[in-house]
């Protein structure tokens, strides 16, 4: 399977919570590679590329979140070009 990468915006109790940590160590147990960083409005935005199965996964933790988060939304789009990533990183 060829690599695909989507963007998430996490919407709910996400920051302050250790959200985008969650995220990346979920990230790096499935392979993926990817950034995550906070909004200025509250969400936190992630995006991801891997395999698809992995990306499934993925967006399952997303959901699910940390302990502390409440995730009320899920937004999601695929990116159309697939970024050569290397690791998962946390931008400020």
């Amino acid at each position: 399977m060829s690599a695909r990468a989507f963007r998430f915006c996490v919407s709910g109790r996400v920051q302050g919570v250790g959200f985008r940590w969650y995220a990346r160590r979920a990230a790096q147990d499935l392979g993926l590679a990817g950034r995550v960083r906070n909004l200025p409005d509250g969400r936190v935005e992630v995006a991801a590329v891997g395999d698809p199965e992995a990306l499934n996964a993925f967006r399952a933790r997303l959901r699910e979140g940390p302990p502390g988060a409440r995730v009320t939304r899920l937004e999601e789009e695929e990116m159309s070009a697939v970024p050569d990533w290397d690791g998962f990183t946390i931008d400020r």
